[in-house]
């Protein structure tokens, strides 16, 4: 408790309002001493102090220091190696794993490190889009269909369990071909823009 409150003394004494209000009330001092606050120089400075101490403007708080984008992405690049990895373990049926190849692909393709990266940090939904594919969506349908499989083989005669990893995997292949499209038509209409400025400024 009583650490709290020096600590909470502290941080008044630090404040804006009590270095603004100190700085008034040494005014008031200096009035003192030349004779201009006359008998009443405590009330003097004491309200030049509460007057300044009003008229401070309020303490803000720092904001959250939250991650940019770019080191979220640094993230994403790890995890996706880790992906990689277990992914390397699993045994597919060909055509999923053509399909996985093709995903894969196109994801390192987007958080390899240059200027294509640079773009997708600028894009929020993007990078939450990469994020949910790697972290999420990609290991639970290949996992999905690792244990799919086992119960298939003990109840034979169910729907096979690639036909769902093989939709599941060309649904997340064509997410991340739109986001790939919507990434190149923003650079398409950055050079576009580009050209009509430097139609504009050239008359």
């Amino acid at each position: 408790m009583a650490t709290s409150r020096s600590g909470g003394l502290w941080a008044y004494l630090e404040s804006r309002k009590n270095l603004t209000g100190s700085a008034c009330g040494l005014a008031g001092v200096v009035l003192t001493f030349t004779g201009a606050a006359g008998p009443y120089w405590p009330a003097v400075v004491a309200g030049l102090y509460g007057a300044g101490a009003l008229l401070a403007p309020p303490e803000r708080p720092a904001p959250p220091d939250f991650p940019d984008p770019s080191a979220q992405l640094d993230e994403v690049r790890a995890d996706f190696g880790r992906l990689r990895g277990y992914l390397a373990g699993v045994e597919l049926p060909p055509a999923a794993g053509e399909r996985l190849g093709e995903l894969t692909g196109l994801l390192e393709a987007l958080l390899e490190p240059g200027w294509v990266a640079e773009v997708l940090a600028a894009d929020p939904d993007g990078v939450h889009a990469v994020s949910r594919a790697v972290r999420q969506d990609v290991p639970e349908a290949v996992d999905a269909y690792v244990r799919a499989r086992w119960w298939t083989r003990m109840t034979p005669g169910q729907e096979p369990p690639e036909r769902h990893l093989e939709r599941q995997l060309t649904l997340l292949r064509e997410e991340a071909a739109r986001l790939t499209d919507r990434l190149r038509d923003a650079e398409a209409r950055r050079q576009e823009s580009h050209t009509r400025y430097l139609e504009d400024r050239s008359g």
